[in-house]
């Protein structure tokens, strides 16, 4: 979700933000500029209902916590503003006490960490943008972001636990997809590319 056309002249506050009309538009800002990508292909949200569907899947079934699709706001910062909006993204209950819808109203924007971010890369992503989004989830708590390429069809699982994002595992087409932030986890790549 990168290789985006800033629609701000002027860095947006916080404030002003709050005020900005309710969208379904994807959007991130970064250092207060709005920045608003192409819609995704059909390919690409074929491949993030997927990643959405097993990963929810699981989640529900081992009743960890929850896990919701974009465009949902992460704050990084207020000052200088950066929002950022994962494609995917995983809360474990216990760590951030969200369980249930009744947990989530009047909820704006998502202030607690993630466990877990999905990104799903477009053919206009470049590797220099990749590692901003990185940083700004490490930042902020993030355990880990699962990199999924539906070109390669590769997940690269990056730990944000460090100093420094870390690759720890590039996972292709045929392999099945496991992750030690989900003890459990088996995901089939074929089908979830498929």
């Amino acid at each position: 979700m990168v290789n985006v056309m800033s629609t701000a002249t002027q860095k947006l506050t916080y404030d002003e933000w709050l005020n900005l009309p309710e969208t379904r538009q994807r959007y991130e800002i970064v250092d207060g500029t709005l920045y608003v990508p192409p819609g995704p292909s059909l390919a690409h949200k074929w491949i993030l209902q997927r990643f959405f569907r097993a990963l929810a899947e699981f989640v529900e079934d081992n009743g960890i916590g929850v896990v919701l699709p974009a465009p949902l706001d992460v704050m990084i910062s207020r000052h200088p503003l950066r929002v950022r909006q994962p494609d995917v993204l995983y809360l474990n209950s216990q760590r951030t006490g969200i369980r249930e819808r009744a947990d989530v109203i009047g909820m704006n924007f998502l202030e607690a960490p993630p466990d877990l971010t999905v990104e799903v890369l477009s053919p206009s992503n470049t590797r220099r943008e990749v590692p901003g989004k990185l940083e700004d989830y490490r930042r902020i708590g993030v355990y880990e972001c699962w990199l999924v390429s539906p070109e390669a069809e590769t997940v690269e699982i990056i730990s944000l636990t460090g100093q420094e994002p870390e690759s720890v595992a590039i996972f292709g087409v045929g392999a099945t997809l496991r992750s030690e932030l989900l003890p459990g986890i088996a995901l089939d790549l074929r089908k979830a590319f498929g």
